[in-house]
């Protein structure tokens, strides 16, 4: 490790404490002065107590919606030389321009739940200058082929960590409450089995879904692929394997990038809604860089992929939804934004047994 990235992660991860207990305390007893059964909104008022353990005196609660914002990092892998995905390379490239053209999922999404979406060129290989809309924040090209070399170089992840860490700083200056990170990038399902099983220690067998949709001979293909990377990379390596170097080695420009974003806002003290396998791997690795960040998590939603259970069990993470998603750009977040605000309201607008004139229930 240069004493580039260790200044970077040092200044990624000064500060970051865990979410206040007392304020999650306080939320408890206000919870239970509310005009209803005491527990009677379920996991609602977890919710509600991790965001006011989170932010403490900064949740103001306006009129209007609570900030929210998603960021959609977009990257290309040199693994999809390998023949990794069951679509081309060139649909990252694509997609992001349909995002800007508001054609996806996540724009519908993010409209309808008035979350406001960022869309961040971290490492496509494609030429956008001039496009607007988009953030312009290219590392490179796409990283290289892990099969045959370390996917990034130190330089090129320090980079990508602090462009999500510039724009969690940006969401908090403009004083959003959630934020929610989501991706796309043709590959890197196959980037966040490697970094599953080289955190938990899981075969690639268990870890290594079906991604956008391959047949079983692709899968199988891509199961022995991902099997072969970890080999090169971390074959004789004493666990625990540092994150850093597994980013380095297997991760994404997009997952360096969520990285960044979940440290510098649990340093912000935002809370963080993470989208599907390939975030909450880069969530995972946040947590493996520093413990702290878990509290500031809420897992959006659980995915079809394989590996996405598994780091949530690993996490100790209990997802808000469970539709049986594989989309990625955020999707399952956003949608979970709306049960997280749900939370919050029903925390700070509802009546109290006193405020309401309501006869609580007997001992």
């Amino acid at each position: 490790m240069t004493s580039n990235i260790a200044d970077t992660i040092e200044q990624l991860t000064h500060g970051i404490t865990p979410p206040s207990e007392a304020w999650r305390s306080k939320a408890r007893a206000r919870l239970d002065t509310l005009t209803k059964p005491l527990g009677s909104l379920g996991r609602l008022e977890d919710i509600a107590a991790q965001v006011v353990a989170i932010r403490e005196d900064k949740l103001a609660i306006p009129s209007g919606p609570i900030g929210k914002s998603v960021y959609v990092f977009a990257a290309d892998h040199g693994i999809t030389a390998e023949g990794v995905s069951a679509y081309p390379r060139e649909v990252t490239h694509q997609m992001v321009l349909n995002f800007l053209a508001h054609g996806a999922a996540i724009n519908v999404l993010a409209r309808l739940h008035a979350v406001d979406l960022h869309v961040v060129d971290v490492g496509v290989d494609a030429d956008f200058q001039g496009v607007a809309g988009l953030h312009h924040h290219k590392v490179a090209n796409g990283t290289r082929n892990m099969l045959q070399e370390a996917a990034m170089t130190n330089e090129e992840m320090a980079h990508a960590l602090f462009v999500g860490a510039q724009l969690a700083s940006e969401a908090a200056a403009a004083g959003q409450t959630l934020v929610a990170i989501g991706e796309m990038g043709i590959g890197n399902t196959t980037s966040a089995s490697a970094i599953t099983c080289a955190l938990t220690g899981i075969a690639p067998d268990q870890a290594t879904g079906r991604g956008t949709g391959l047949d079983s001979a692709a899968h199988e293909r891509k199961i022995r692929l991902v099997g072969n990377v970890l080999a090169k990379h971390f074959h004789g390596h004493s666990r625990p394997l540092s994150p850093l170097e597994i980013l380095r080695c297997v991760g994404g420009f997009e997952i360096a990038a969520m990285t960044g974003v979940v440290l510098a806002a649990s340093s912000q003290k935002l809370a963080v809604v993470v989208d599907g396998f390939i975030s909450t791997a880069a969530a995972a690795l946040a947590v493996a860089i520093e413990p702290n960040t878990l509290g500031y998590l809420i897992a959006g939603h659980r995915s079809q992929e394989p590996g996405h259970a598994l780091l949530l069990k690993y996490l100790t993470l209990n997802p808000v939804l469970a539709l049986d998603m594989r989309l990625g750009e955020g999707t399952g977040a956003v949608l979970a934004m709306s049960i997280v605000e749900s939370a919050i309201r029903l925390y700070s607008q509802m009546a109290t047994f006193t405020s309401a004139g309501v006869s609580e229930a007997s001992e």
